[in-house]
């Protein structure tokens, strides 16, 4: 039989990882992956520190074991920047009533902390599968996804993958993708004691709000089974330069979300007409200034043999919400199946406590995630 967690280690883990500001920006994941790097070597795996900025790494360990797939488990080092509202230092784990704190406990040093668990209990017991085994823990996922498209840009093919995010355990099959674009409204600047010679751009974005909120609106009614509705959210609102002056530009953060299906060149085309739309009926100067962050949406088939193997050992070992479900966020399984890969979402911890203070991961759901990373790469790699 396989052998159990040893949850003092994997506890020990985090809390070494939790202790490295990997905030992103500007992410500085290198320390993280240097101490990666140096325990799956003890552990016995062949680790590889790749570069992918200055300060910023992924880590690949590899432990080859006869003819078959190469199967990966794959989380992502940096994490969103802590904030305020902590009641307890973010960068040293706290235990109290059966919950790990931290900045990155949930979100997703635990999913990393997990999975070298399994990797370790699986090595232990070499004799009960085959092929490729590779924990692949990436920078950026945060931000850009760079550390994750400068891994399946390399070899070895990833012919399945296991992405930790924070899911209750339950496994995801699909998740939403994600456009953040930055509009420029334009007015005319002149002095606040005769605005009528001027044009106010603040509340010309006051009136493109009013269009963003009515084609959210609409977004809302398109539903995908597995990860809900599309939408569109105001997220960031700047303008003006001084107190006495009429402002000439105003700027707008848009986060728009998109279920699997949708494309994100059509997603941006839609905007571009809403915009001229707005000039037409409005006269409102608006553009398309730049796109701050991108990611696609991403589906596996539920009758893929990764999902079934996935709901099966999740239900094994306790979890019992309704499963396969869809994860609500963008995450790095998008990229993984732009490269052919079938994979599935799934990790401990929940989406509600990730990128809140005091993020927390229960410690019980660490060790079951360790179990079930275990034994799906036990049923993907049968003899």
């Amino acid at each position: 039989m396989p052998s159990s967690p040893n949850v003092a280690r994997l506890v020990r883990l985090l809390d070494r990882l939790v202790a490295i500001d990997t905030q992103n920006p500007p992410g500085r994941e290198a320390e993280a992956a240097a101490l990666l790097a140096h325990d799956l070597d003890d552990a016995g795996f062949v680790p590889e520190i790749r570069p992918v900025a200055e300060g910023r790494a992924n880590v690949v360990a590899r432990f080859d074991n006869g003819e078959g797939s190469c199967f990966a488990l794959n989380s992502h080092l940096d994490t969103v920047p802590t904030g305020s509202g902590w009641t307890s230092d973010p960068f040293r784990l706290a235990r109290r009533d059966g919950k790990l704190y931290g900045r990155g406990a949930c979100d997703a040093k635990g999913q990393v902390a997990a999975m070298v668990e399994a990797g370790r209990m699986l090595l232990e017991r070499r004799d009960i599968w085959r092929g490729r085994l590779l924990l692949a823990f990436v920078a950026d996922e945060e931000i850009d996804g760079s550390g994750a498209k400068a891994l399946v840009a390399e070899p070895p093919r990833i012919d399945i993958v296991v992405v930790g995010e924070p899911t209750n355990n339950a496994v995801c099959a699909a998740h939403k993708g994600c456009l953040r674009p930055l509009i420029r409204v334009r007015g005319r600047a002149a002095h606040s004691s005769s605005p009528g010679l001027g044009r106010n751009a603040i509340l010309d974005a006051g009136r493109l709000l009013s269009l963003l909120d009515e084609r959210d609106r609409e977004l809302r009614t398109h539903r995908h089974p597995l990860v809900g509705a599309a939408s569109l959210t105001v997220t960031r609102i700047a303008g003006g330069v001084a107190d006495n002056i009429v402002p000439d530009h105003c700027e707008v953060v848009l986060d728009r979300r998109l279920l699997p299906g949708e494309a994100l060149e059509d997603a941006l085309i839609e905007l571009r007409v809403l915009l001229a739309r707005a000039k037409q009926d409005h006269g409102l100067e608006a553009e398309l200034v730049k796109v701050r962050a991108m990611a696609a949406p991403a589906e596996t088939d539920l009758d893929e043999p990764i999902v079934q193997a996935a709901v099966a050992n999740a239900r094994r070992h306790g979890v019992m919400l309704p499963q396969p479900v869809g994860f609500p966020a963008s995450c790095d399984l998008v990229h993984f199946r732009g490269a052919g890969s079938k994979g599935v979402v799934l990790g401990p911890g929940s989406l509600s406590v990730a990128h809140q203070p005091d993020e927390y991961v229960p410690e019980d759901d660490l060790v079951r995630a360790a179990l079930i990373y275990r034994d799906v790469a036990l049923a993907m790699m049968q003899q």
